[in-house]
């Protein structure tokens, strides 16, 4: 008898050549804000250099599977797009890079520490109180209750046997990520715009398929904060932009103002400090250390949402140390959360504060 052989596992083994040639283009999509163009002549250099492909499977055989897979489409003649299709395998794929293979929660909903009459059945129990619904009542607990308390000859089930089932409060949170794209996002050799772009996405893949009942608004901010659709989340550019932080927190509350859920937070992915403010139909730049009225203006802000129970966790891209205190500061107006983050670790310290907040009454 043979037996088994045993081998060194490789997972790339395991793909076929389409599969490869995708996972790269969607990374490279990204980087490219959904070029389609830029990012073939990407893989194509790519190719060139390190031999991707091979005489049995091409380029162009990747190109036309993806058009014959629905992942592009030809508005006109050489001119290619991402489709809605590839959105979502982009969605998926900052998903699984950022928070690993997660399973999907029943209903996507996470229970808090408060019970009693809640929405769904928990693990305690408890005697029966009048005006308890009788759905909650456990009746094999309380069958159980009857049998030691009368004998088990006749059953004689009595009010002070029963028990009920503690029911859990499930939370509903509405958060608003803010995302700064000031030219300073791409300065100094560093990209900066990407891993923003891909925390995005990941927060809006995890909220969909884990928690359906919450809701992500995503704004971007530069001069001035506009709102965008998670679709739109892929072709996102830095612009020659200062950064109005009151603009993008007064849309981030006028937003939260709308949601009827409970809990409500702000995420804010920036690099820099405030710098810009419009004053009736015209902009007050100043790009030299930190203007005083802008960061009043900015700082009255973080106060307001405090009063209105919106606390604001700021993600700060860069390691000045003036500018950390300025963040400092402003966290402590708001008594929310501040992290100095390197671009690396950025999505694993957003998706923990975002668990860490859906775990309590806020």
């Amino acid at each position: 008898m043979e037996g088994f052989r045993f081998a060194r596992y490789d997972p790339d083994d395991e793909q076929d050549p389409f599969t490869r040639l995708f996972d790269l283009f969607k990374e490279i999509l990204l980087h490219t804000s959904g070029d389609v163009g830029e990012a073939l002549s990407w893989m194509n250099e790519i190719d060139r250099q390190h031999k991707l492909t091979d005489d049995d499977y091409g380029m162009g055989d990747f190109v036309e599977d993806l058009k014959r897979k629905g992942y592009l489409k030809e508005d006109e003649p050489g001119n290619l797009q991402m489709t809605p299709k590839t959105e979502g395998e982009i969605r998926r794929g900052a998903l699984d890079q950022i928070f690993g293979k997660l399973k999907k929660g029943k209903e996507g909903q996470r229970s808090t520490r408060y019970s009693g009459n809640g929405d769904e059945a928990g693990t305690g129990r408890r005697a029966y109180e009048f005006g308890d619904p009788a759905e909650s009542i456990s009746l094999t607990d309380s069958i159980r209750n009857a049998q030691v308390n009368h004998g088990i000859g006749d059953l004689i089930l009595e009010e002070k046997d029963l028990e009920v089932m503690e029911r859990e409060y499930k939370t509903q949170t509405s958060t608003v990520l803010m995302i700064d794209i000031s030219h300073s996002m791409i300065l100094y050799g560093e990209d900066r715009i990407t891993p923003a772009k891909r925390v995005a996405l990941a927060l809006a893949e995890l909220i969909r398929i884990k928690y359906p009942k919450d809701t992500l608004d995503v704004i971007v901010f530069g001069n001035d904060a506009w709102q965008i659709e998670v679709k739109d989340i892929p072709y996102l550019q830095v612009g020659p932009f200062h950064t109005n932080t009151v603009a993008g927190l007064e849309l981030a509350m006028d937003l939260l103002r709308r949601r009827k859920n409970p809990n409500k937070q702000i995420f804010m992915i920036t690099d820099g400090k405030p710098t810009c403010l419009k004053v009736g139909d015209s902009y007050y730049k100043n790009s030299n250390g930190l203007d005083r009225k802008i960061v009043n203006r900015t700082l009255a802000l973080a106060v307001q949402c405090k009063k209105l129970k919106i606390p604001v966790t700021t993600f700060m891209v860069a390691t000045d140390s003036w500018l950390q205190d300025f963040v400092n500061e402003f966290t402590e107006a708001n008594g929310g959360k501040a992290f100095f983050t390197g671009l690396k670790g950025l999505g694993d310290l957003v998706f923990a504060d975002f668990e860490r907040n859906r775990n309590k009454k806020l």
